[in-house]
């Protein structure tokens, strides 16, 4: 009887160096992601124990989390300006490549490792950040470790680690019309809550997977972590191969060929086995806002904020009151009805060119609601380029947003673009708990689509009736 394996097996198996009963398995890594945020213990520990870098081709760095979207090089806060110069120092000593801040392949970790064709079928990814789930979408396994564990990879290029369990997320039926991959997966952490993936590297099936883009797919695949998922992955396929082909790392011509068949020998097995199953009824899905303080607190634009006491479990009751309370917010209350401050389109989440395409649709020939503040920050150089390229830049900039450099920005309060105490925002990225944005700042996760929209109207509103 042939032994049918998950797309996950097969990825494990391939990078198995040694396994022992009742310990975590060693595995090999095949590319290594940096950024100037959790490297420099590591960097500094290899020095101490007098270590170098195991592989040093299989290690890219890129600055990211502190950088300045406007007025790259005057970086004013000092703790910021030092963990850059460090990167920038131990990249150079350790013979790293780095894409620093100007150069035209800087952007979000995430956003260009698979725009490089750095992020391939087949791979082990691990980066210390906890959204490297990201590259799953490829058909790697890829997820986020700690410090130590930043360290040993560049002493080894191995990892501990213990085999986590399998969990499929299969989607029946297509997304409907003015529903994206963000509403898609705030609606699946929303259905298994922020701890239902704990233990599991989760694989993504179905119609509504198979018929998305790969930038949809790395949405998806983003905010896995969110679920509480280990890694996030989905079996590789022709829209994969389209994306990879002709990116920088590459192969090209015959060698391409060969390489598809390499990546394609990746896929999930038809019958293979998973230790849960969790089913997705996708034409069901309303676009979706979060009126809480984590990624699953979320209901539908359609719907209300939800009365604590609608809640059976007094700690649910309890969260719920809290979160009510800290974003400002009324029980029963009508998420349209809902004002906003400040609109963020950006993050590695929702910050490809697909996604600002999406948004510029929305508000092209209309303009910013007066009371409102909005952003665009794409997610790399080479996006930024792109857009410039078809003119989206000029869409988005006479439509009252802000035109911004590439990084991670205000998704997190780690550099310039923050909110300031009790302003909400609507916003692309992946975590809305107390302080994310900026303390004392509300957020609520939305799509480009409903982003953009809420940046017109000053409130969320749904995009399914919006005139396009």
């Amino acid at each position: 009887m042939i032994n049918k394996k998950t797309l996950f097996d097969k990825i494990w198996d391939s990078h198995l160096v040694s396994q022992s009963e009742g310990q975590p398995d060693l595995i090999y890594i095949d590319l290594h992601l940096v950024h100037e945020v959790t490297s420099p213990q590591a960097f500094e520990n290899l020095r101490l124990n007098q270590r170098s870098v195991r592989r040093p081709s299989l290690t890219v760095a890129t600055i990211d989390h502190n950088v300045p979207t406007i007025n790259r090089e005057k970086i004013t806060d000092p703790i910021a300006k030092k963990q850059i110069e460090v990167l920038r120092e131990n990249c150079q000593e350790f013979n790293i490549n780095l894409y620093d801040i100007n150069s035209s392949n800087q952007g979000i970790v995430h956003v260009i490792g698979p725009e490089l064709g750095l992020t391939q079928p087949g791979m082990t990814i691990v980066c210390g950040d906890s959204h490297t789930s990201t590259h799953g979408a490829f058909g790697t396994l890829a997820f986020g470790i700690g410090t130590s564990e930043v360290e040993h990879v560049l002493a080894t290029q191995t990892l501990i680690q213990r085999k986590p369990k399998k969990m499929e997320i299969r989607t029946n039926g297509d997304l409907p019309i003015g529903v994206s991959p963000k509403d898609l997966v705030l609606a699946i952490i929303g259905k298994i809550g922020v701890a239902g993936g704990t233990g599991h590297a989760i694989e993504y099936t179905g119609d509504a997977i198979r018929n998305m883009s790969m930038e949809g797919r790395m949405t998806v695949c983003n905010m896995t972590i969110e679920g509480g998922g280990r890694a996030g992955m989905i079996s590789p396929d022709e829209i994969t191969y389209e994306y990879l082909e002709g990116k920088k790392f590459i192969p090209n011509n015959k060698d391409f060929k060969e390489v598809v068949d390499y990546w394609d020998s990746f896929k999930s097995d038809s019958e293979s086995e998973y230790d849960s199953l969790v089913e997705i009824d996708s034409q069901s899905i309303e676009p979706m806002v979060t009126w809480g303080t984590n990624p699953g607190q979320v209901t539908q634009v359609s719907g209300k904020v939800p009365d604590p006491l609608d809640f059976i479990d007094s700690e649910d009751q309890e969260n719920a009151a809290r979160a009510i309370e800290y974003m400002g917010l009324e029980p029963n209350m009508l998420i349209e009805d809902i004002k906003i401050d400040r609109v963020f389109l950006g993050s590695c989440t929702n910050a490809r060119i697909e996604d600002l395409r999406s948004a510029a649709k929305i508000i092209k020939g209309r303009k910013v609601s007066n009371n409102v503040n909005a952003m665009v920050v794409p997610g790399s150089m080479i996006v930024k380029i792109q857009a410039e390229k078809e003119g989206l830049d000029g869409i988005f900039k006479d439509s009252g947003f802000e035109w911004r450099e590439a990084g991670c920005s205000m998704c997190l309060g780690m550099n310039p673009d923050i909110l300031i105490p009790g302003e909400r925002c609507a916003s692309t990225s992946n975590r809305n708990f107390e302080g994310r944005q900026g303390k004392g700042g509300r957020t609520h996760l939305v799509s480009p689509e409903m982003a953009a929209a809420a940046a017109i109207k000053g409130h969320f509103t749904d995009i399914r009736n919006w005139n396009i």
